[in-house]
């Protein structure tokens, strides 16, 4: 069942990749064309902005959907309820905090916006703001979804909404270049969704309409509150890794260089949402399987889940290099490229990051968030620190190479150490034997890739697609040469053909009965 449900979930989550990408690509390239780099770079700052303020949320939903797990698989109706309601009311009163917090920041972003000709700055972020708060009032119908591994029908929600967002918003950008109007249908969109989702999860299980007067027990409190005080400090320390780097760049050098990185980094996150619309609707069938597995049978998922992780990640590591900056010259001009150097460090983090899905997946799903709640405030100040001075010194690939210091420095060694301590119960260098491999395996095979795509000098769309095709296939030959004989890759090769199996034996009932 576990297997079915996340099939159905990464089908759904990779469907809806595709639409959005494609459309993604539409509406940027009609967003710059009429309103400009600037634009972009005030787009980019306010979410990093804005994304500060969710902190005031930040380990709530992680922790309840921990302690949902068990009465979800119980069927447990009178807990679920008890937890729901605690959710909802929680999260009103963040909602009201978010926003004052929004509030009281407007006065001073003028400090923070350096060289801008984009007119009202403010007003532009009273709409940000209210964007963010929103989702708050139902966002624990679309958790409780997710938990019962009905992911699915978020997605589905969100991909028809983004359809018709996204070319309502070209059509806005195209005849009128009204931003504000075009921040306005995210408003409407976004409000629209959490409605929708409330109804549908209220009919799928009505039980949850119920009235409860019970409140949790101090136990489930204790609980809630301990994991929570602990994944707050991790999000605020990651907060200062992550959201910090459109703050920094617009301060010190400009809003427009936040723009021209803005391109660089969609054309990552497209890759990395790709892979996690695999990882994201895994989630909650590993923290099922933690929760009712030895540690035995648990490390050897984790096993297979690395696998696929390394595959991935690997592979859109190569892509991304030999791609990315080709792709941006034919897609925008190369007026768009930044410094050579900066690409191979937004590489390596999106590796490196990248890696740590499957133990991080591994340690938040089996509860541990309290033994490592300083380590990603001790990675922000090291982060910040580098940033900052690295910034001035090599512009804006500094601020990035900050961000790589401090996660070699600090993640890299905690995550795997708490995971093979407490989970599977296994020495460490099991680990780093196999990580290390796998680096020598991705430069292999990077270097491979990239001698058989010199071979066609990309000078056009042509030349462009046989570069790709060079890219898909070569490093995904090599690795099938490289696994095959593996118990992993057996396992994948088995669900693969199961799930194949049964399209064919219900393609063959459908043509019978016509």
């Amino acid at each position: 069942m576990r297997v079915k449900s996340s099939i159905l979930n990464i089908t759904a989550g990779l469907a809806n990749q595709f639409i959005i990408t494609a459309l993604s690509f539409i509406s940027r390239t009609v967003f710059i064309s009429t309103l400009g780099i600037e634009y972009l770079g005030v787009n980019g700052l306010f979410t990093n902005i804005l994304a500060m303020l969710t902190l005031a949320e930040a380990g709530l939903g992680v922790s309840i959907m921990y302690s949902l797990y068990k009465p979800v698989a119980e069927n447990d109706h009178h807990r679920i309820n008890v937890l729901m309601k605690f959710y909802r009311n929680t999260y009103m009163v963040i909602a009201a905090v978010i926003l004052a917090l929004g509030l009281l920041i407007m006065p001073f972003l003028d400090l923070i916006i350096k060289d801008t000709n984009v007119e009202d700055i403010h007003l532009i972020y009273l709409i940000f703001l209210l964007n963010t708060v929103a989702p708050y009032f139902y966002v624990h119908k679309n958790s409780f979804l997710n938990v019962s591994q009905k992911g699915y029908i978020v997605t589905g929600i969100y991909s028809v909404s983004s359809i018709i967002s996204v070319c309502i918003k070209i059509g806005i950008l195209h005849y009128t270049q009204n931003y504000l109007l075009y921040l306005i249908i995210d408003s409407i969109i976004t409000i629209g969704n959490s409605l929708l989702l409330a109804v549908i999860v209220n009919r799928m299980y009505p039980y949850l309409k119920a009235k409860v007067k019970d409140k949790l027990d101090p136990e489930t409190r204790k609980q809630i509150t301990t994991n929570v005080k602990a994944i707050v400090l991790q999000n605020i320390g990651n907060y200062f890794i992550f959201g910090t780097d459109n703050i920094i760049i617009s301060s010190f050098v400009s809003v427009a260089a936040v723009g021209l990185y803005s391109n660089y980094q969609m054309l990552i996150e497209i890759c990395r949402t790709f892979v996690n619309q695999v990882f994201t609707n895994i989630y909650h069938s590993i923290g099922n399987l933690v929760a009712s597995e030895n540690a035995d049978k648990v490390y050897a998922i984790y096993k297979i889940y690395r696998l696929v992780n390394f595959w991935l990640y690997s592979f859109f590591t190569i892509f991304l290099a030999i791609i990315l900056e080709p792709f941006i010259s034919i897609w925008l001009g190369a007026e768009y490229l930044l410094n050579g150097s900066l690409l191979a460090v937004l590489l390596v983090i999106f590796y490196e990051r990248g890696m740590r899905n499957s133990i991080t997946t591994m340690k938040t799903t089996a509860g541990i968030f309290h033994e490592d709640r300083f380590a990603p405030l001790l990675q922000a100040v090291i982060n910040i620190g580098f940033s900052i001075i690295l910034v001035q010194n090599i512009g804006i690939t500094g601020v990035f190479a900050g961000t790589l210091i401090s996660a070699l420095a600090v993640p890299f060694w905690t995550t795997p150490y708490l995971v093979f301590q407490k989970v599977f119960k296994k020495p460490l260098w099991m680990y780093y034997k196999v990580y290390i491999a796998d680096v020598f395996i991705l430069i292999g095979t990077y270097f491979i890739t990239a001698k058989a795509a010199d071979l066609v000098p990309i000078n056009g769309y042509p030349s462009f697609i046989v570069t790709i095709f060079f890219c898909l296939v070569i490093p995904n030959t090599i690795y099938v040469l490289l696994f095959h004989r593996t118990a992993e890759f057996a396992y994948l090769m088995g669900v693969a053909k199961n799930v194949l199996a049964k399209i064919f034996v219900r393609r063959l009932k459908w043509n019978y009965k016509v």
